[in-house]
């Protein structure tokens, strides 16, 4: 028997766990059906793309992010450079977790390798980027890939156990209305010395040298119960072929050459974690 294509597999995920999808026009239910098709009661259809992701956007968007970027992005997360951020992720998502949403999930590698360790987990990531959900479904399989909208997204309410929102704009709000009762929201924001090497040389003497969470975290903490944070701050050298990657990555590294010279590099991130309880 020939190897299944991602097409094929995507729309067997998709049709598994079709209850997930609220359709981003009316808000019906949708099903997927047999030919590839994301319908809803009131025939508003969505394609399943042959590179296995379905695009959910009702109106058309441009991306400032080019599918170079998510490439990048892809090898540095993969270089081992975010390790201890995912393995603690993955310890606050715990074992008994069904369904998780990446919002802002971009190409999708921090879901990957937070997933690695989880069993029988539904995993689902969200762009609004088309380039970065097209890389996410070229490299990592047996997760449901959408681009679509958080302020507008395709998903039912209470679908959610777990929803991770990593270096990324949230909507609390419709987070609040994915979440499961006492589900989690695991939130991830910059500290101040978060890539500080590249900060200093492409902002030195401006106030954007220097960067403060707390209005981030003051918010979340108004919109969740069971708070908790925790910083996660270590030093990394940096190989030499990895740092145009991590230039092009961040926008922190456009201000900047990429010949120029970084041989170390800081990851110093807050991890938020809340609870909506219903």
């Amino acid at each position: 028997m020939g190897k299944v294509s991602k097409r094929a597999a995507s729309i067997a995920l998709m049709k598994t766990h079709q209850t997930v999808f609220s359709c981003p026009i009316c808000k019906e239910g949708m099903e997927v059906t047999e030919d590839g098709q994301v319908i809803c009661d009131n025939n508003h259809s969505f394609i399943i793309a042959k590179q296995g992701y379905v695009n959910l956007m009702v109106k058309p968007t441009t991306s400032m992010y080019s599918k170079n970027l998510f490439e990048s992005r892809k090898d540095i997360l993969n270089s081992g450079l975010y390790d201890p951020l995912q393995q603690a992720i993955t310890n606050y998502i715990g074992k008994d977790v069904k369904t998780i949403l990446d919002t802002g999930c971009g190409e999708g590698s921090h879901l990957e390798r937070i997933c690695s360790s989880l069993d029988s987990v539904l995993a689902v990531g969200i762009d609004i980027s088309k380039e970065g959900i097209q890389t996410a479904a070229k490299y990592y399989e047996n997760k449901i890939w959408c681009v679509g909208d958080l302020a507008n997204s395709p998903f039912k309410e209470q679908s959610f156990d777990v929803i991770l929102n990593i270096l990324s704009p949230a909507n609390y709000d419709e987070f609040i209305r994915l979440l499961k009762p006492n589900g989690k929201v695991i939130k991830v924001v910059p500290q101040s010395n978060y890539l500080k090497e590249i900060r200093e040389q492409a902002f030195a003497q401006t106030e954007k040298e220097t960067y403060s969470n707390k209005q981030t975290v003051e918010r979340f903490k108004e919109c969740f119960t069971n708070f908790q944070q925790e910083r996660i701050t270590y030093t990394c050298e940096l190989e030499p072929e990895l740092i145009p990657k991590l230039l092009e990555m961040t926008p922190l590294g456009w201000h900047l050459d990429k010949e120029v010279s970084i041989q170390k590099i800081t990851i110093d991130l807050d991890i938020l974690i809340g609870e909506y309880n219903s």
